[in-house]
């Protein structure tokens, strides 16, 4: 058996020894220990991982008891790695490849994944799976021999994984991997809301609820497009300071509006309605404020926010008629991951996309439960982890 080998020809179709992080209880810290990663099978590579970085989404799967939680599994699904090898019918990747892990699938092949209108594979749809796509089973298992549950078809939390080539995207390998990996889930999908999703006009106005991560990532894609106003909601006056490194003009501190709502206060703020608002937290009545807030006639309300399941939104029909508004979800943001990180991969590169001020700390792999810590504490935008440091 082949033992944590960079080297494709001396591992390539047999079983690698490798560290991974495992989540034994949930909410409990991550084991680090030897674990066996399988072949990749028909249409799948295996990953070795550079580098990863800590999402609030692996934070919430770690806490949870009841399904979709489930243990022992690992986590992480931000990443960058080389490819080490690949499984039959694989022609689009090649040992050696550097590429970028992508939780939500595109096929390239499907209506969906063909069309411009959609980002949503139907050939693989989307789901919180803990099986890699296809046959429904694990490429993990611990020296044990039982099985190690995936995370979102990724699995970053491992020094090598396998994934199928729908989840996986190529990128020019002279990207810093501590920045590529941003790439994977939250810069891009915040940065993709504004872009592809809500198609942000140059001189228009947003509202950004929520400035963490995916709130801070908006601003920097509505930014890029050229809004001319954006203001940042939060309950952390002290978001402000970093909100205006991305783009943030404005703000209001939701906890300090006196005697008026924040409806009121950004309706005010924006003559009678922002053009786009987005809600990056999670919760159902922000939401609804959000809406709330949008202009009528032709403002859109854009859901990032991942609620706890079974959350509803509730909305008057009558405004819903006469508003003219539209509430719209974005999952990834909108992006086609084959094409549009690429795209993001060269705004970086030119300079124009701000990545290295979404990493606020970077540690060795064997800290990863100080990554945790860091983004608990409120104290860390994104924390990379190195695997080899």
């Amino acid at each position: 058996m082949a033992k944590n080998s960079a080297g494709s020809s001396e591992t390539a179709g047999n079983p690698i020894r490798c560290r991974a992080a495992v989540v034994r209880k949930a909410g409990e810290p991550l084991v680090i220990e030897e674990i066996i990663v399988a072949p990749p099978r028909s249409g799948e590579v295996r990953v070795k991982i550079i580098c990863t970085s800590l999402c609030h989404s692996d934070v919430t799967f770690w806490k949870l008891k009841d399904p979709p939680g489930c243990v022992p599994r690992i986590l992480g699904h931000e990443a960058v790695g080389i490819v080490e090898s690949v499984g039959e019918d694989v022609q689009e990747f090649s040992e050696g490849d550097t590429v970028i892990p992508i939780f939500l699938p595109d096929c390239a092949e499907c209506a969906d994944c063909t069309s411009t209108k959609s980002n949503l594979c139907s050939k693989f749809p989307f789901k919180v799976s803990p099986w890699l796509h296809g046959d429904g089973t694990s490429r993990f298992t611990d020296l044990k021999g039982e099985t190690l549950y995936h995370f979102i078809y990724v699995s970053s939390f491992s020094e090598y994984t396998v994934l199928n080539t729908a989840n996986v995207t190529k990128v020019d390998p002279a990207i810093p991997p501590n920045r590529a990996c941003l790439l994977s889930c939250g810069v891009s999908t915040g940065v993709g809301a504004a872009w592809r999703t809500a198609n942000v006009e140059a001189g228009s106005t947003v509202v950004i609820f929520g400035l963490g991560a995916i709130g801070l990532a908006v601003a920097e894609g509505a930014r890029l497009c050229g809004a001319k106003k954006i203001i940042g909601v939060d309950i952390n006056p002290q978001k402000f300071e970093t909100g205006k490194i991305f783009g943030v003009t404005d703000f209001v501190d939701s906890m300090n509006c006196g005697d008026k709502s924040v409806r009121q206060v950004i309706n005010e703020m924006t003559n009678g309605g922002a053009d786009y608002c987005f809600e990056c937290v999670g919760m159902a009545s922000l939401v609804e404020e959000a809406y709330a807030c949008c202009r009528k006639g032709w403002g859109k309300t854009i859901v990032l926010g991942v609620d706890k399941p079974g959350a509803e939104l509730k909305f008057s029909s009558f405004e819903v008629l006469h508003s003219g508004k539209t509430l719209m979800g974005s999952l990834f943001g909108g992006l086609k991951p084959k094409s549009d990180i690429s795209t993001l991969v060269k705004h970086y590169m030119d300079k124009k996309l701000q990545l290295d001020k979404f990493v606020t700390h970077e540690v060795g792999f064997e800290d990863i439960n100080k990554a945790f810590d860091l983004l608990l504490e409120g104290k860390s935008l994104r924390c990379v982890i190195w695997m080899d440091k």
